[in-house]
């Protein structure tokens, strides 16, 4: 799935990406692309448009490709999570675990619903410039543990 994902983030970068919608009849939703650039020996990266919506407790993410295909689709309600790709269902009592499974490396999924509403809030390892997100753009930066890592969203308006 990671290999996919990668092997994608060239067509994005020439512009073959589509933004999306913005979620519609959702509270507490958001739309747009994500990055994440992991730095280390082995430096990986992950783009992909998507939908958010709901909050740390009940909702969902779709990461969606740049040619439109659904990459994968994680819904979570009352600790039980499930991912759905093209190849297989997973369930799992963490969110967490099933969203690294994706991407590839810990993001803080709590955090990242506060930072998106515009709040500071602090977690341990990360930290996050909210200051352009009334521009829509949101950048955090994680510095422990090893290895770096940058997380970017720009938010469809």
């Amino acid at each position: 799935m990671r290999l996919l994902v990668w092997c994608a983030f060239p067509l994005w970068l020439l512009g073959c990406a589509q933004p999306p919608q913005q979620v519609a009849g959702r509270q507490d939703a958001w739309s747009g692309r994500i990055s994440l650039q992991v730095d280390g020996q082995a430096s990986q990266s992950f783009s992909a448009a998507f939908e958010l919506y709901g909050d740390v407790r009940k909702g969902g993410l779709v990461l969606i490709s740049p040619l439109g295909n659904r990459l994968a689709q994680l819904e979570w309600q009352d600790g039980h999570a499930q991912l759905a790709t093209a190849q297989e269902t997973r369930t799992s009592h963490s969110l967490d675990a099933l969203l690294e499974d994706v991407t590839g490396t810990p993001i803080p999924v709590a955090a990242l619903f506060q930072w998106l509403k515009g709040v500071h809030s602090t977690t341990p390892g990360w930290r996050a410039d909210l200051s352009n997100l009334e521009q829509g753009r949101l950048v955090a930066h994680r510095d422990e543990p090893a290895p770096q890592a940058t997380l970017r969203l720009a938010l469809t308006r």
